[in-house]
């Protein structure tokens, strides 16, 4: 932890009598409520710079205390800082040992038919990303000789400056770390090829020929260029050397496991049958695109769609550069787009139509593309159909230059990976998410003829998500929603806000409310096992808390025997990931698990977009906006003498790193000290990058390395040394996001006896000293 959440904490606890964590926020703060203090003092989680500023002010903490550990004397480690600081060039800082390589789309300055002029462009661009640290530069179609210079392609004057371009490209490219595709005319027994050309570390790797050529509307290739489809296993003749020629080339990187590069030329992903496709069977992770597509209306969307598709279906970053600024306007018009897909989502776009010279860098996941590949048959499958392209293609192998371990990342890392990000689309993917639960429960009520819908109602996040489902489910069929019998069930660590939430969320939607006060038999289960709290002890152990949790839920089910209806699990997908449940006689089991395939940081989302788009009155959103602002507690055990409740998350960490190491370990499989890698990028500044849309302000976290680390370790024992015996007996309930359940019978399988060795020390190996 920070010696920042210390101070604070101590700050509050000098007062007379201290201040509670909701009434330091309410007086000092925007306000912050409770949990956001907690978060600070239990979880590591960084306070924004503008709240930083605030605390400073107060005199309470420093900036720099938000990034100073605190020592086991309660000091802060001052040795810990200074080794973290001067280790930055440990491998874990380094992109390329996460499986990355840094890839960029230019469009060069260029002037039509300069060859000179062109080439000084290329060379030029070509220094920006090495000073940027990328590894593969995509340039556009014919860029030494500019596209649009019709019958000048025919002119030997015109071919040989071209051919003299390309030795001087490869000779600058010997200072240079990227390696460069690009774009010219070649001849070859006696016909003239668009060819794009693989440059690196002063050595042409080799050349290849496009195979569709337009000769449609605007376009006429066929008058000038040949078609190379047929061309493989030959070799070609460029400025001096020979080198591997046709459409049958991968040129893989040995220093970069996965990074495996094929080569297509413009109209060629058009076409109904791209050579990418045959490529990327071959082995082939990125693709790249040298084209010179004109811009008409429509159709930077129409490349969009290509580009997103292929690398979709191929399983593949596609890297598409289009000519720009500088060609022939005499019937045609360019727009220079720069794009980076990967596995269907946009990485990067360059600004279009810009004068200057655009650079649009990427980082792109070649380990992800491939072990993607390895979990998903129809790929292989698809593979063997085509006659194994890998065993024809041809591979071209080159080492990637060099550079600084610590380039940064020029990635887009999602905080909440479970959070529709979409903008443009926010509304309708969370209408999504929340209608899959809806349609699930109205499946499930019409197939089992059941009479009424009973649930356990606490006040918190998981039973209030759980209760709106199940009330729009009632509208849905028409029926009252006093078919739903909502119970709230008070225990020794129920507090007066949640129990007065959760009267007031039930009056608002109309339900059948009744309330059964669990303490009086709890007290019974008790005394009958000679239970250290019944003769009075302050013994809150697992036990004392699992005795509610079992009540709670045999009450539940006994209720749903007596009403002729079923039980509605509250639990949510987080919870199932860290084992936080009662198994059996408890909150793992219900009839229906509404909540089993969403995570707590969707939950939150999905009410805060319910009371956004209006779907229940404003008396139902007043008490969903509080329920959002109450520290996350299964209140099993009583406050303490502070007034402060057990908290959830100090115990197993902030549920939005959960969640991101949930997400990244279900649907990737990536290695823990990835993982760790990825979660520091995103969660290092809460300045930076970008937040789901509506997002509070106050809840804007940052943590540091060393605290994404502890809750990590924490999360990969209980994942997968702890709690899949829970998880292979979970009820029935309905998948809500691509990023995966943990239902036995579909997304996870796993033995409920395995150990977390392999994850633990892989963590610990890969991480530098904190």
């Amino acid at each position: 932890m920070h010696l920042a959440g210390l101070k604070i904490r101590k700050w509050r606890e000098a007062h007379n009598p201290p201040l509670s964590a909701e009434e330091f926020g309410a007086q000092y703060g925007d306000p912050w409520p409770s949990r956001t203090v907690y978060g600070w003092e239990a979880k590591g989680r960084i306070a924004r710079a503008q709240v930083q500023k605030k605390l400073a002010e107060l005199g309470i903490c420093e900036p720099s205390d938000w990034l100073e550990p605190v020592g086991s004397d309660g000091s802060a480690s001052r040795s810990k800082r200074s080794m973290s600081a001067d280790n930055r060039n440990h491998a874990f800082y380094d992109l390329r040992k996460h499986g990355f390589l840094r890839v960029a789309t230019s469009t060069p300055r260029t002037r039509t038919a300069d060859v000179d002029y062109n080439v000084e462009g290329i060379i030029s661009e070509a220094r920006r990303a090495h000073d940027a640290g990328v590894d593969l530069v995509v340039y556009p179609e014919l860029c030494i000789s500019s596209y649009a210079i019709d019958d000048l392609h025919l002119q030997n004057a015109m071919l040989d400056a071209a051919e003299k371009g390309v030795a001087k490209i490869v000779a600058a490219s010997a200072e240079l770390a990227p390696c460069l595709l690009v774009g010219a005319p070649l001849r070859h027994n006696d016909r003239i090829y668009n060819c794009a050309l693989a440059i690196a570390g002063g050595e042409l790797l080799g050349v290849i020929p496009k195979s569709y050529l337009p000769n449609y509307r605007e376009y006429y290739e066929k008058r000038w260029f040949a078609h190379g489809r047929s061309i493989q296993g030959k070799t070609i003749t460029v400025a001096g050397s020979e080198v591997p020629f046709g459409t049958d080339l991968i040129f893989s990187a040995d220093n970069l496991p996965g990074c495996k590069i094929f080569v297509e030329i413009c109209e060629d992903y058009w076409s109904p049958t791209p050579p990418s496709t045959t490529g990327a069977l071959a082995g082939a992770t990125v693709i790249a695109n040298l084209s010179a597509s004109n811009i008409t209306i429509g159709k930077s969307d129409e490349r969009h769609l290509l580009a997103r598709a292929q690398s979709s279906r191929a399983v593949c970053a596609y890297v598409y550069s289009a000519s720009g600024h500088g060609e022939s306007t005499t019937d045609l018009a360019w727009d220079g787009q720069g794009m980076t897909y990967e596995l269907g989502d946009l990485l990067a776009e360059s600004e279009r139509f810009s004068l200057d010279a655009e650079l649009s860098i990427a980082d792109v996941d070649c380990e992800r593309l491939v072990a993607e590949r390895q979990r998903m048959q129809t790929f292989n499958d698809a593979a063997e159909a085509a006659g194994r392209p890998e065993d024809s293609f041809r591979t071209v192998t080159f080492s990637l230059a060099s550079h600084a371990k610590d380039r940064g990342l020029i990635r887009p890392i999602r905080r909440f990976p479970f959070v529709p990000n979409r903008q443009n689309k926010l509304d309708e993917d969370c209408y999504e998410a929340f209608n899959i639960q809806v349609d699930g429960l109205m499946r499930r009520l019409e197939a089992t003829h059941a009479k009424c819908m009973v649930i356990g109602v606490s006040g918190g996040l998981d039973s209030t998500h759980a209760l709106i489902v199940a009330a729009k489910c009632c509208d849905r069929l028409g029926l009252p929603r006093s078919t739903i019998r909502g119970y709230t069930m008070p225990g020794f660590g129920t507090s007066d806000h949640t129990k007065s939430n959760a009267w007031k969320l039930m009056e608002a939607l109309g339900i059948t409310a009744e309330e059964i006060d669990i303490r009086p038999a709890a007290t019974r289960m008790l005394e009958d096992m000679d239970h250290p709290f019944a003769d009075g002890e302050p013994v809150y152990d697992v036990t004392f808390e699992n005795v509610q949790a079992g009540l709670r839920t045999d009450y539940l089910f006994r209720l749903a025997g007596h009403y002729s209806g079923f039980v509605i699990g509250t639990g949510d997908l987080s919870e199932l990931a860290l084992g936080w449940c009662t198994y059996g006689v408890g909150d793992q089991m219900s009839h229906y698990a509404v909540n089993s395939g969403v995570p707590k940081t969707l939950i939150q989302y999905l009410i805060r977009w319910a009371v956004g788009t209006e779907q229940f009155d404003k008396a139902t959103d007043k008490v969903l906006m509080s329920i959002l602002d109450t520290e996350i507690s299964p209140e099993l055990v009583p406050a303490d003498a502070k007034g402060e409740i057990q908290s959830t998350e100090s115990i197993i960490g902030p549920y939005e790193l959960n969640d991101f190491f949930l997400h990244h370990t279900i649907r990737w499989g990536q290695r823990p000290s990835k993982i760790a890698f990825l979660a520091w990028h995103a969660w290092k500044d809460a300045e930076a990058g970008l937040w789901p849309a509506g997002f509070p302000d106050d809840e804007k976290n940052a943590y540091t390395l060393a605290t994404i680390a502890q809750w990590l370790e924490k999360f990969l024992r209980r994942f997968f040394a702890f709690s899949q015996f829970k998880r292979s007996a979970i009820p029935n309930g309905p998948k809500v996001s691509a990023g995966g359940a943990l239902s036995p019978r579909g997304d996870w399988r796993a033995p409920s006896d395995a150990v977390a060795d392999v994850w633990l020390a892989e963590l610990s190996e890969g991480l530098p000293p904190l």
